[in-house]
């Protein structure tokens, strides 16, 4: 191609980067596609690193680039941004310049996933062919370690790592939309290199011998020690040897998609090892994902089940022996393997680690729902019921015989992390719609007729003994065709089977792992433990209805005043704001069909279930509400228990919590008048200190003078609460002092009943210096009268 007349390389990234600061991005999009167009590739790959870097932000997170996590379709950047970022757009058709041409562009070791720089400080090879035979070693020594790339999966690598590099965005930002910029570019980029219908297009960019040049041919030897324990001879021959120029043009254009299904894998989901788990133990701190971070996970798990399920039903049926490479299409062959090999593993550790690391609240229905997902490829055929809203389409939907094969490569995804989600479960606040409906989800899902018992035909499977294994499995088969007999045939299939089922657990827990059943008598008692606590949050869920509803009638327009319940805006303790009305009708119905789908799974007993509930629910009455949580007495005080924190979760017990501070500095109430609160308590601060040995001598006398000076400066109640608070010793003292306290006086109730008492001297001819030594004198003979007669109506 002959290239114009142009500056210098250093002359044009120099301007780029001047632009990048003046000009705005529709005229640098604009320059950016006369430049790829016209310039030759020798000069665009000296500005291809800091194009990238300047779109998606450099990889430690200091440059954000155009912050495609935050831009949405409402913003003027927007469509510009898409448009140049399109798999048919020009930032594509510059990467496919620079790819004919063979550029390699360095990443340090450091910004790869945890375990794959682990493997690679180590000296050992990755699981993952995408790192193999790129590492670069520098004169500077093995510090700086760096892996070369070529330019389609440089820009990958980048455009993945967006998602998990923390930015500097602006305060209040953050991305966690689905309809972002950057959530809709991997979904276009995975229908675009993953399509279900068709095949990938080639690229728009073709060298001058005619076609794509590949990436360098791979050994055999890497080819797929990492992606589980299946044969890798169906994608030997076109996805891991990369094809030669001359090759058929599909064939070549498949390591395109294999290219980014790995990164995204790689970067979003390979950060924990099998190794770290049976150690317990991580040499550095675990990847915490975030909650946009798990939503794009979940879309990449759609789009391959539908990309998998895509598969054409005669190449589903077909055996893998009696596969032809010349009939089939690298992409079909591609689709047949790709969730097993590709994901599996590495989706498992990183759900294990988000159910066991994410905080007890409602964001955690990201994770659930990539774990349902997963497990469910049946909604991902491109069936008519895929257009029915979400929570709707397993109702009273029967799963299809032909995903038992499914059910059993995956069995942990279903039994383990089942496992775990109920121990999460038991430590929810059920009460909480939102938690009480992920509870219902995970319930539904699996009551799904067929479900529970192709996991419990695969657990069957996995304890098949290994003497039996061996002594089933001889060295040939004879088909029936062939001589031999259907009960050997018959044997081979249910032996295949076991070595499948078998095969998945051992590569996901190692050899050693303990398995524990799904439908066994441990688990058995612990979804009986967690029916109670459902039944429980049923019952504290009515307790706090009825109570709402009674402190709504009791309460009027006085309540502004301070004269109706103060529990009007705390209906009940530990309950949420959107905790009334309808979102506990919902809690009713989520936990109500939970329970029915529980005992549908497990095959409970109905009459038994109803009795465990009624015999809860003439235990739980309202006074075992008032009582201490389970605790039990150390020399630290009371430490709560299982049991004791179970019952503060779901409503049950509760402690009297109290303020027990200093109540000159408690805050503002909303029956308070703020400017006099401050004003009173610099009033009170400053007579306290320079009376205050006056204040403490008058109330150490043991006479009546010394009782009414303790009855007006001391706090009656803050010897019963000090008993009880964790309070430093000083801070106690401190508060027992005697002094005098002017902030009633700034409460509206008793602005409002002074206000009243001066209209009312107003009407008897007072003056307001009468009234105010009326309204005092009665003050005082009321405190005479209580320092009287206080003991005596105690006792009383």
């Amino acid at each position: 191609m002959a290239a114009p007349t142009l500056q210098q390389p250093s002359f044009l990234l120099a301007n780029l980067k001047a632009d990048s600061t003046t000009k705005p991005l529709l005229q640098r999009c604009q320059d950016l596609v006369k430049i790829i167009d016209e310039y030759p590739a020798k000069e665009l790959h000296l500005i291809f690193p800091w194009l990238v870097e300047s779109v998606f932000g450099s990889l430690d997170g200091i440059i954000a680039g155009w912050n495609l996590r935050l831009l949405h379709s409402r913003s003027n950047e927007y469509n510009i941004a898409m448009e140049f970022l399109n798999p048919s757009g020009p930032m594509m058709k510059l990467v496919y310049k620079l790819q004919a041409e063979e550029y390699k562009y360095e990443i340090p070791v450091n910004y790869l996933p945890g375990p794959v720089k682990a493997c690679i400080q180590e000296g050992v090879l990755p699981d993952c062919p995408l790192f193999h035979k790129k590492l670069q070693f520098p004169l500077s020594g093995l510090l700086t370690l760096n892996i070369a790339l070529n330019p389609f999966e440089f820009f990958m690598f980048n455009f993945a790592c967006c998602l998990i590099t923390p930015k500097s965005y602006p305060p209040g930002q953050h991305g966690s939309s689905t309809d972002s910029a950057y959530f809709v570019l991997v979904d276009t980029y995975l229908k675009y290199f993953l399509p279900s219908e068709g095949s990938v297009p080639p690229s728009p960019f073709s060298d001058s011998r005619g076609s794509v040049t590949a990436p360098s041919p791979r050994s055999s030897s890497g080819s797929f020690a990492g992606y589980g324990v299946h044969s890798p001879s169906l994608l030997k021959h076109h996805i891991f040897h990369q094809p030669s120029v001359n090759a058929d043009p599909a064939a070549q254009e498949i390591w395109r998609s294999e290219t980014l299904l790995q990164m995204f894998v790689e970067v979003w989901l390979h950060h924990y090892s099998l190794e770290m788990y049976q150690k317990l133990q991580s040499p550095q701190e675990p990847f915490s994902p975030t909650e946009e971070h798990v939503l794009v996970v979940r879309l990449l798990v759609k789009h391959l089940h539908a990309f998998s399920n895509s598969l054409k039903p005669e190449q589903l049926s077909s055996s893998p022996s009696a596969h032809s490479h010349t009939h089939t299409s690298p992409l079909e062959e591609f689709k047949r393997v790709v969730v097993q090999r590709f994901v599996q593993q590495k989706l498992y550790l990183f759900l294990q680690h988000c159910f066991g690391h994410w905080p007890l609240d409602a964001s955690f229905r990201a994770v659930l729902e990539t774990w349902l997902s997963y497990i469910q490829p049946w909604r991902y055929t491109g069936e008519k019921t895929n257009a029915q809203p979400e929570q709707s389409r397993t109702e009273n939907r029967t799963v299809p015989d032909k995903w038992e094969s499914f059910v059993q490569e995956n069995l942990l995804m279903y039994t383990k992390l089942f496992q775990v989600f109920l121990n999460r479960a038991v430590r929810t606040d059920l009460v909480n719609a939102k938690n009480a409906l992920m509870v219902f989800r995970v319930a539904k899902v699996f009551a799904q007729p067929n479900l529970a018992e192709m996991i419990q035909k695969g657990e069957q499977l996995f304890l098949e003994p290994e003497h039996v294994l061996h002594h089933r499995q001889p060295r040939g088969y004879l088909t029936p065709g062939q001589g031999g007999s259907y009960l050997s045939s018959r044997q081979r299939v249910v032996t295949d089977m076991v070595f499948r089922v078998k095969s998945h657990v051992y590569s996901l827990e190692g050899q050693d792992c303990q398995y524990k059943q799904m439908f066994g008598t441990e688990l058995r008692g612990a979804i009986m433990k967690l029916i109670q606590i459902i039944a429980q949050a049923r019952q504290t869920a009515k307790r706090i209805s009825d109570h709402s509803s009674e402190v709504a009638a009791n309460n009027s327009f006085l309540s502004w005043f301070g004269l109706g319940s103060s529990e009007l805006n705390n209906t009940f303790p530990g309950a949420e704001p959107e905790e009334s009305g309808e979102c506990l009708k919902k809690t009713h119905e989520f936990l109500d069909r939970a329970l029915e789908n529980l005992c549908q799974i497990f095959k409970l007993n109905q009459g038994q279930l109803t009795q465990l509930i009624s015999n809860l629910g003439s235990s739980q009455d309202d006074g075992n509400c008032k009582q201490l949580p389970d605790c039990i007495q150390s020399e630290n005080g009371l430490i709560l228990t299982d049991l004791g924190r179970r019952q503060i979760i779901n409503g049950l017990r509760r402690f009297d919590v109290q303020y027990q501070g200093d109540p000159e500095l408690q805050p503002i109430r909303s029956y308070e008048n703020a400017l006099l609160v401050r004003l009173f308590y610099q009033i009170s601060s400053l007579l306290n200190d320079r009376f205050g040995g006056h204040m403490e001598a008058l109330c150490s006398r043991p006479d009546f003078l010394g009782r009414l000076g303790r009855h007006y400066l001391t706090d009656p109640e803050s010897n019963s609460r000090l008993k009880q608070s964790p309070m430093s010793r000083q801070t106690v003292e401190k508060s027992r002092r005697p002094r005098l306290s002017l902030r009633p006086l700034a409460s509206y109730r008793t602005l409002l009943l002074l206000l009243l008492l001066y209209a009312l001297g107003a009407l008897l001819c007072f003056g307001p210096a009468s009234s105010t030594a009326l309204i005092l004198a009665g003050g005082f003979l009321y405190g005479l009268l209580m320092t009287l007669f206080g003991d005596k109506l105690k006792t009383h």
